[in-house]
């Protein structure tokens, strides 16, 4: 159950690009059409699929403070954390690289198609997110990271196909020409954004209740105590006048 909503809140709540607008800058670019926008928006849920659990286990195993222990007690004090960025990038820039070699050998039409944008997704603010919000959110298990990092991938994935469908059709509609390109492109993405907020109270309503029915029973104990103590209160003073 705990894998299910991570994946759905990455996907539709905390999704990347309209919730937190990461990624912004390959997701306006190659949207022009769905072909390049699919084939981006795969290799951004692989290199997203990759990187989140191979930093995860490098935050547990080495930045973190005192997660060299592994290694003897006397580096139990030591603390990388300062090398968070510098070793998440090299992750994530080794797996782009991968990508990058295996688009450009069996698919040469959609690496020409991407362009600069391919290896720029080692620098993609999206990428370098999803392990920063790992990191922060601080995910307990690699499962659970791989599941955060599959989930934000199909949520930019989602994005960059909708806008790319959207702006397929849109080429045959009248846009007023003050607003034709990416005028109208903003325009959509931030009433897509408003629509992706309706999502969040899928996994937020039962917790209210919880939350509700918490402070429901704390006020019945809480009156019952009340009613203990005033019960007890009277006994005291029939036994007092009776002393008397």
């Amino acid at each position: 159950m705990e894998h299910l909503e991570l994946f759905f809140k990455s996907i539709f709540i905390d999704n990347m690009v309209f919730a937190t607008f990461l990624g912004m800058c390959s997701y306006l670019a190659v949207s022009k059409k769905v072909t390049t926008a699919v084939g981006l928006g795969a290799a951004v849920i692989f290199v997203l699929a990759i990187t989140v659990p191979l930093n995860w286990l490098l935050d547990q195993y080495i930045l973190q403070p005192g997660a060299l222990t592994w290694l003897g007690q006397e580096y139990a004090d030591y603390d990388l954390s300062f090398l968070s960025f510098i070793l998440f990038i090299a992750t994530i820039a080794t797996m782009v690289q991968l990508v990058e070699i295996v688009v450009e050998k069996f698919s040469p039409s959609l690496y020409n198609s991407l362009g600069i944008f391919l290896p720029l997704i080692a620098v993609n603010c999206a990428i370098l997110g999803g392990s920063l919000f790992m990191q922060s959110r601080e995910i307990p298990t690699i499962g659970l990271a791989l599941t955060y990092g599959v989930g934000s991938g199909i949520g930019w994935f989602l994005a960059i196909l909708a806008i790319a469908a959207i702006r397929e059709k849109i080429r045959y509609s009248n846009v007023p020409p003050a607003l034709r390109g990416l005028g109208i492109t903003f325009i959509i993405t931030g009433l897509m954004a408003i629509g992706f907020m309706s999502f969040g109270g899928m996994l937020t309503g039962g917790e209210e209740e919880a939350v509700a029915e918490e402070k429901t029973e704390q006020a019945i104990q809480i009156e019952k105590i009340k009613v203990d103590d005033g019960v007890k209160e009277i006994e005291a003073e029939k036994t007092t006048a009776l002393n008397e």
